[in-house]
């Protein structure tokens, strides 16, 4: 608090003075920095709003006059931004993006929510626990096809259940007289974006505010999957107020038990917060001991531990007394459940650069041993690499059989928001193990070693072999598609495998095709012959230079073999064409008629 210039008067008398309020001090001129941070946050509203326009415009007229008002507000927000002189009234600006981006949102539900295979489960899911029936452990494959992608598995089969911790199906169930659609569910995770967004902004230095409305709101990114009802934009939500100054927890006081709670809210959301607690909480460990040695460190860490733990039961106890078995399996299942390998990390390798691999396996050891060796160099190195505790643990997820980008850029937000609130400077009396200390290569060959057990076994993933050697031997089809496909199957390997094919065109995998003729499993070193039936009455041959792959999936061991094949159009005749054809038909006979006539005319003539 500053006090008034004092002068003496001339009277001679001092007076006392009244301290300076908050308006009596003089309100200085905004860092460049955070105008142009105000200004990027601001242009990230425009991505995605003209096709959002676009949809209202046809049948939701209220809808885009609010987002024509909207990017009026985009536009003057733009220049004040620019001309404005003053802190304060930039800080107001940075509220008006952060109203704006809010309007955006709903406005986008509103227009364009729609169902995605996470979200018709959840939904589905509100719907059984509001009429008492089990949740998890239930096949509902009805609610897949019409554009609802299905999540293959290496057994030829799909997965048809709901495999997530229940708090965003306990969230919608109050709003299923909304409607049978999917808005329940993504007006659930949308308002979770919303209301995180708005807690960041809140809990951020306020020069950094504009950046949580740009990372949570602006960009497209997470909103779309807040409009597609991902259950992890909800455990986004609930991990934001336990990032930001995450370094404070284990101190005590309320702000540490409702960051426990949240974190164990989180966990029983999704399970990705299930990757990064371990890193948190390891932190936390290091930050107390240096404060309050290893008893007074321990002892913070279990009252975190304890609170999340306890939210976490609280949130799953009706489940866990209803149905034990079921709803455990369940909470595994994006772990267990042998989901066919797909993403944009280096399982790409087995899946588009070679014909495939008899030890995908190993890339799931991979992840596995990565996340294990980076939770063992943060402990090890936690003042060097503390800053980077909520970006670590998702660089795992790039050695996965599903490598999915989702993995990672749901989560970004939080990477801001430990950026901002974190600084390497917090870490500088943190506790981490005397190893090596002083030598700078043995830390270094240390950190290797601790790595390399992964990078050793995505390297034996990669160069394993294709088991199955294919051919395609005979085709039933239509100038435009496949309906049969006759194939020769070589097994080269050691092992019987049952193969499950499918054929694909792009990135993602389509429906299995089923076995009309052909043994269950091809023994080792033998060649057998099938003969498959595309789902859905046949497969719609794509236009030509597309790469089409043939795949055969086996479980136990997991493998994959592809092999290209070659499919081309043929061309449909158009009716100009058919009835030109039918046209000389016709003409053919006279024809032939009138040359015999000419020619024993010429005859006779002679």
């Amino acid at each position: 608090m500053q006090l008034a210039e004092v002068r003496p008067p001339t009277s001679g008398r001092w007076i006392r003075l009244r301290p300076l309020v908050a308006s009596d001090e003089p309100d200085r001129t905004p860092a460049q920095w955070h105008r142009i941070l105000t200004l990027l946050a601001d242009i990230s509203l425009f991505i995605g709003t003209r096709e959002v326009w676009t949809s209202a415009a046809s049948h939701q007229l209220a809808i885009a006059a609010v987002i024509s008002l909207c990017y009026a507000s985009i536009l003057v927000t733009g220049v004040l931004t620019l001309v404005v002189r003053s802190s304060r009234s930039l800080a107001r600006l940075d509220l008006v993006v952060l109203v704006t981006a809010v309007a955006l949102a709903y406005c986008a539900l509103s227009v364009k929510h729609g169902f995605s295979d996470e979200s018709i489960l959840t939904t589905q899911a509100a719907r059984e626990i509001l009429h008492g029936h089990p949740v998890y452990g239930q096949p509902w494959p009805w609610l897949f096809g019409h554009g609802i992608a299905y999540t293959a598995t290496v057994t030829g089969g799909y997965d048809y259940t709901y495999g997530y911790p229940p708090l965003t199906a306990l969230l919608t169930t109050p709003l299923l007289w909304l409607g049978h659609g999917a808005l329940p569910e993504t007006l659930v995770t949308t308002t979770a974006m919303v209301l995180g967004a708005i807690v960041m902004w809140k809990m951020l230095p306020t020069p950094w505010r504009s950046a949580a409305t740009m990372v949570c709101l602006g960009f497209g990114m997470v909103p779309t999957y807040a409009r597609l009802g991902y259950p992890a934009v909800v455990a986004l939500a609930l991990l934001i107020p336990v990032v930001v100054r995450w370094t404070r927890m284990g101190a005590g006081g309320p702000a540490d038990w409702a960051r426990a709670a949240c974190l164990g809210a989180a966990c029983a959301t999704q399970q990705l917060p299930w990757f990064l607690a371990p890193f948190l909480l390891a932190g936390v460990f290091a930050l107390r001991r240096g404060e309050l040695g290893a008893r007074g460190a321990a002892a913070a860490v279990g009252r975190i531990v304890g609170t999340a733990a306890g939210t976490w039961l609280l949130i799953n106890a009706y489940f866990i007394v209803s149905e034990p078995r079921t709803w455990l399996s369940g909470i595994a299942l994006p772990i267990t459940q042998g989901a066919v390998i797909h993403g944009q990390g280096l399982v790409g390798i087995s899946l588009y650069y070679t014909d495939g691999s008899d030890r995908l396996s190993w890339y799931s050891h991979a992840s596995m041993l990565l996340a294990a060796g980076l939770l063992a160099l943060f402990v090890l190195f936690v003042r060097r690499l503390g800053p980077a505790a909520t970006v670590l643990p998702w660089c795992a997820f790039f050695l996965a059989t599903r490598s999915q980008d989702g993995y990672y850029l749901l989560m970004t937000p939080l990477w801001l928001a430990a950026a901002v609130t974190v600084p390497p400077s917090a870490f500088t009396t943190a506790w981490q193990p005397r190893v090596l200390s002083g030598r700078r290569a043995a830390r270094m060959v240390l950190a290797g070693a601790v790595v390399t057990p992964s990078l050793v076994a995505v390297i034996l993933g990669a160069t394993g072999r294709p088991p199955l050697h294919m051919q395609a031997a005979a085709v039933s089809r239509t100038p435009l598609t496949v309906k049969t496909l006759g194939i020769r199957v070589h097994n080269s390997g050691d092992a019987a495998l049952e193969p499950h094919f499918m054929v694909t065109t792009g990135q993602g995998m389509s429906r299995y095709w089923k076995v009309l003729a052909g043994p269950s499993s091809v023994a080792a070193h033998t060649t057998v012959t099938y003969r498959i039936q595309a789902p859905d009455g046949g497969f719609a041959i794509p236009k030509d230079g597309t790469r089409i792959r043939l795949r055969a999936f086996s479980a136990s061991p997991m493998t994959l073999s592809s092999q290209d094949i070659h499919l081309k159009r043929e061309q449909v005749p158009s009716k100009d064409t058919k009835a030109s054809k039918t046209s000389k038909k016709a003409k053919g006979p006279k024809k032939s008629k009138k040359s015999k006539t000419s020619e024993s005319s010429k005859t006779s003539t002679g």
